[in-house]
């Protein structure tokens, strides 16, 4: 294993000083990290200017700010369905519009490409913008498209989404075949991981098929990322990860970021929305019931408050999470603006500092309050990095 770069010992040691800081003053001495973010899609692609407050979505630069994050992965994402070709455009068009957010807010926000850059970036007081690409389906089966979005700054890709490719299969298609385990990687995908490792790009597994996962371990020579997933011993839901896997991921090194969706939060969550929805809203006989996505958008905003998963469960997921796979392979992957149903208490980005408070007074230290927020990402971008 590496050893630490500057930043990372210069965060530690500052630690050991200022005993009676507050937890606010705490969380902006530390670095924070949200490893994925669909502001892109949510916002950015849609035309509003983050640059500014908005009153919709979960992210914005002065709510960054607010919450004092460092490091924001923006999540370049497309639905396979609907872009079956072009995909590859796709993304380059999301990165270009990131570009132009960057440009329009340089003392604010400034693009990473390495973990050296994000010291810099961070001692300048502007927020490092990382990229993911969430889908394989935007690298077109091309390794040279690969190659080209990891040169414009892509530093992790997210094998699958929800949907099977030619070379790998994804986890929500093994729930729709009654959970049987899909065929994993192809010769092709290999391929594409081997080059992933060769290029110094984190591997994503989050919504990846079991069997995916297995051989992706079995072939990476470094240490994997699972960006925004959680324990499925708590919230049996596909998009979790077992306690087989949670071991698994220990025993490579790797790092899982904790997800808020309420929905992977708390198995609860369903039956919350169906019987809130039920209040104000009738299905007629013979027809399919709405997604619960659908049920949560009609719900009164006093519904949804309703409905949405308790802070507790998020403590619950780490609490769990740190016991399987311990401290140092725990970070956070929001997938704010990704999701509909934030927990209470985290409700956006200007929020992180109230989870920093609740980890402290939950009885974690302040180094390992610091590796979940920020530097066990920063640890793994480093062992990929060449």
């Amino acid at each position: 294993m590496k050893k630490p770069a500057a930043l990372t010992l210069l965060l530690l040691s500052m630690l050991s000083f200022g005993k009676a800081q507050d937890a606010k003053t705490f969380h902006q001495d530390i670095l924070v990290v949200d490893g994925h973010n669909d502001v892109l899609i949510e916002s950015i692609l849609p035309g509003r200017d983050i640059g500014k407050r908005l009153k919709t979505g979960h992210t914005d630069i002065p709510r960054l700010q607010a919450g004092g994050v460092d490091v924001q992965v923006f999540a370049v994402w497309s639905d396979d369905k609907k872009w079956k070709t072009n995909a590859f455009k796709h993304a380059n068009g999301q990165i270009d519009a990131l570009e132009k957010v960057i440009q329009n807010n340089p003392t604010k926000i400034a693009l990473a490409k390495h973990s050296t850059d994000i010291e810099r970036i961070q001692k300048s007081g502007k927020i490092a913008a990382l990229i993911g690409i969430e889908g394989g389906n935007m690298i077109e089966g091309s390794t040279d498209n690969l190659e080209k979005l990891y040169n414009r700054g892509a530093r992790y890709l997210t094998l699958t989404w929800n949907y099977n490719l030619p070379w790998v299969t994804a986890a929500a298609e093994e729930v729709k075949t009654k959970g049987t385990t899909g065929k994993g990687l192809t010769k092709k995908g290999e391929e594409i991981i081997q080059k992933m490792n060769a290029l110094g790009m984190m591997i994503d597994l989050s919504h990846a098929g079991k069997q995916t996962f297995y051989d992706v371990l079995r072939i990476s020579t470094k240490p994997v990322l699972v960006s925004h997933s959680n324990a499925a011993a708590l919230t049996p839901h596909y998009r979790n990860l077992d306690d087989k896997q949670l071991e698994a991921l220990k025993k490579n090194g790797g790092v899982i970021g904790v997800n808020f969706y309420s929905e992977f939060l708390d198995s609860d969550y369903t039956k919350r929305v169906r019987k809130l929805y039920k209040q104000k809203h009738s299905i007629p006989k013979g027809e399919k019931a709405p997604s619960i996505g659908k049920m949560y958008q009609a719900l009164t905003p006093k519904q949804r408050h309703l409905a949405n998963a308790p802070m507790e469960t998020v403590l619950k997921h780490i609490d769990y999470l740190v016991g399987k796979v311990g401290i140092d392979h725990v970070a956070i992957g929001s997938d704010f603006d990704g999701i509909e149903s934030p927990p209470h208490g985290l409700e956006d980005v200007s929020k992180f500092p109230i989870l920093t408070e609740a980890l402290l007074e939950r009885g974690y230290s302040k180094t390992d309050v610091a590796k979940i927020m920020g530097l066990n990402f920063l640890r793994l971008l480093q062992e990929n990095e060449n």
